[in-house]
């Protein structure tokens, strides 16, 4: 069922995030280069793209001839935004009719994702994921799109989500860009997703690390269990940005919507079954981190018992000499009192004892 959302703070996962605390793509200034806008009221960067019939007629032309394309009903439009102020979505806002919540939403980092229905448009938030192999964290970069009939606009908060990949995925199915902006919104949403089934697959990769260090004769016992939080963090931060996608990806392919066609459908069934496998991939993980976690504190615990039973033989080995010494050190005679023979027979009883009690104890696997 499609929401539309009251206000932008209520669905923000968290605080804001610095632009340098996310991962990168490639270099923003040359990525998709011939569709970079050198004309835009935007301060921030542009690029457009125009299509007609399908057919890529026109990239990098100014934002400001875009309505001038949109009067013609076989056009379709792709307007991407980097890191745009209130300003320079002020200048969408009124060129589009955006509704000013979805806006808002635009402006705020770490809204949920979700996609919000609206008169004349859709707003749709995503989130690419791509984890740390060193640290076990994960770094994310949030995108907005807003849909409408003949146009999609991205804006992007940072250049995490690779913009030219997205359009590589465009050039790269000529035969289907007819669809109109069914089809841009296909590649961007598969691009996404696959985001997260290599951030999954990295996470998986790690996993079974952690478990080679958990199994191994002497597991580094601090390091399993830091790293073993680590992931479990990551976890629940990706399954925070893809089991959410499930929702987003199953309303965009109601009829009511007109934007996936018949031909389309297909398309949109398959990023669906990459979005339930994450989803169910990342449960699955999070749960086998939690069954490490449990396991290495078992391990310690049964290491700990282990050294206990070995300090606990020695001491009842050690104990026996020392009664011996402690019975013979009283201040009466005793058989061999003062004499050479007494104190071999003490160390001959305090030698055999403890090889006695040595024996038993091996045998019994105490020590």
């Amino acid at each position: 069922m499609v929401t539309q959302q009251s206000g932008a703070l209520g669905g923000q996962l968290g605080s804001r995030t610095p632009l340098d605390s996310t991962f990168h793509g490639s270099d923003p200034d040359t990525v998709a280069a011939t569709a970079i806008c050198s004309v835009t009221p935007t301060k921030c960067q542009a690029r457009t793209r125009l299509y007609r019939d399908g057919t890529l007629v026109a990239e990098g032309f100014p934002v400001s001839e875009i309505s001038d394309h949109l009067t013609d009903e076989r056009a379709t439009i792709w307007l991407d935004l980097r890191d745009p102020d209130p300003d320079d979505l002020a200048v969408l806002a009124d060129e589009f009719g955006l509704h000013p919540v979805a806006v808002e939403d635009a402006l705020y980092d770490w809204e949920r994702p979700k996609i919000d229905r609206y008169r004349t448009h859709l707003f749709l938030t995503a989130y690419g994921a791509r984890l740390d192999g060193d640290s076990g964290e994960l770094a994310t970069s949030e995108l907005s799109a807003f849909v409408l009939r003949q146009a999609l606009i991205t804006v992007r908060k940072d250049d995490g989500i690779d913009i030219g990949k997205v359009v590589d995925r465009w050039d790269a199915s000529p035969d289907l860009s007819a669809l109109g902006v069914g089809y841009l919104l296909y590649g961007l949403l598969d691009y996404i997703v696959d985001g997260h089934f290599e951030a999954v697959q990295s996470l998986d990769d790690a996993v079974e690390d952690l478990e080679d260090d958990l199994f191994a004769d002497t597991p580094p016992a601090k390091p399993v269990q830091r790293r073993s939080f680590e992931l479990r963090k990551s976890l629940v931060l990706l399954r925070r940005v893809v089991l959410p996608m499930r929702e987003v990806v199953n309303t965009l392919m109601r009829r009511d919507l007109h934007i996936v066609s018949d031909d389309l459908m297909p398309y949109y069934q398959d990023v669906y079954d990459h979005v339930l496998r994450a989803a169910e991939w990342t449960d699955s993980l999070r749960d086998l981190v939690t069954t490490i976690l449990e396991t290495n504190l078992t391990i310690q615990g049964n290491r700990m018992n282990i050294i206990t039973k070995k300090v606990t033989g020695w001491a009842a080995i050690i104990a026996v000499p020392t009664f011996i010494t402690g019975f013979y050190g009283m201040n009466v005679p005793y058989p061999g009192f003062s004499a050479h023979t007494g104190w071999i027979t003490a160390l001959s009883v305090m030698v055999v004892a403890a090889l006695v009690l040595y024996g038993v104890f091996r045998r019994r696997d105490w020590i």
